[in-house]
């Protein structure tokens, strides 16, 4: 299988893991954060009516788990995990030998997938990317198609990252539920972090608004209680190199 280097995006992505991994200032203390470095919760996120979705930290933080390995198993080329938390499915794939990459807008997440010997970067999806339109797939795991709360832009987005034909694997929320909401990021006892806007999709959801932005949807499949869909990119009017194409990070290593 021929490989093409995007030597400017290795560049970039190497300097910047680099950078985290070499970064020894204190975090900043909120909830998400020390949650991280305990590994533990109980967290959530809390609605303004008061209701609250509880965040599955002690999953997220443990390694990848017989579903994640499933869902990773699914993935082609070279894997760009958007929000990927505390870094379990990176180091699973790096551990794989698979190319792969995580971006998150905490530093605590990024440090913590670094540690487990993984690549990521501080930032969120709507920021430049290393490697935009060379990801054979994108993963959209434990909830983050609520991303941004705007589940179309979201969408366009990741068509945008992905290689023409490219792969997106999320996450969906287990009852059919279609909603945008603001949250907070609770511990249960009326501590809360800044609202943010965020989405919650069931499959079918997810389905719906996938085929008005442009998307395919390849596979639907639940298990261990959680529920995933696949879908494919149709953009085709791009240069960039095929799905399969592994090298779009493949000289990634923090020194």
């Amino acid at each position: 299988m021929r490989q093409v280097t995007s030597v400017s995006a290795v560049r970039q992505a190497t300097a910047l893991v680099r950078q985290a991994a070499a970064d020894d200032r204190p975090w900043t203390a909120d909830l998400y954060t020390d949650a991280l470095l305990t590994g533990r919760g109980p967290l959530f996120l809390r609605r303004t009516d008061g209701w609250l979705l509880p965040l599955d930290v002690e999953r997220w933080c443990a390694r990848a788990d017989a579903v994640d390995r499933e869902v990773l198993a699914r993935c082609e080329g070279a894997v760009l995990d958007v929000g990927c938390g505390p870094g379990r499915l990176v180091a699973e794939l790096t551990a794989r030998g698979r190319h792969a990459l995580g971006i998150d807008v905490s530093a605590a997440a990024v440090a913590h997938t670094v540690r487990l010997g993984g690549q990521a970067l501080h930032r969120s999806v709507f920021e430049p990317v290393p490697g935009e339109g060379r990801w054979g797939t994108v993963l959209l795991a434990d909830g983050n198609v609520g991303i941004g709360g705007d589940p179309l832009a979201l969408l366009d987005r990741l068509g945008q990252l992905l290689v023409p034909g490219g792969l997106l694997i999320a996450e969906t929320a287990p009852v059919d539920v279609d909603e945008r909401i603001h949250v907070h990021v609770t511990d249960g006892r009326g501590t809360a972090g800044a609202p943010f806007p965020w989405a919650r999709l069931g499959t079918s959801a997810l389905l719906r608004h996938a085929s008005r932005a442009g998307w395919s949807a390849v596979d639907q499949w639940t298990s261990g209680g959680r529920s995933f869909a696949a879908l494919r990119n149709r953009r085709t009017n791009s240069t960039a190199e095929p799905a399969n194409s592994a090298a779009v990070i493949s000289s990634q290593r923090a020194g």
